[in-house]
């Protein structure tokens, strides 16, 4: 799997601290990335990519509601 930019990861604020669903988000000068936190140890788990553009988007739907 190649390597990625994303150096940089927090976990969602809407994540609980029970080991139940929960995702981080990866920060890179190229864009965002999305990831399950429950495969921490495997680092070649797969991630979402996203553009900057797109994320932003993405984001303002999940907001919104419209995706849930």
């Amino acid at each position: 799997m190649p390597e990625h930019p994303y150096n940089t990861w927090r976990k969602s604020s809407r994540s609980g601290t029970n080991g139940g669903n929960c995702v981080e988000i990866g920060f890179a000068d190229t864009g965002r990335a999305i990831r399950d936190t429950k495969q921490a140890a495997d680092p070649s788990r797969p991630i979402l990519e996203f553009s900057g553009t797109a994320f932003a988007a993405f984001l303002g739907r999940v907001k919104s509601g419209e995706l849930g």
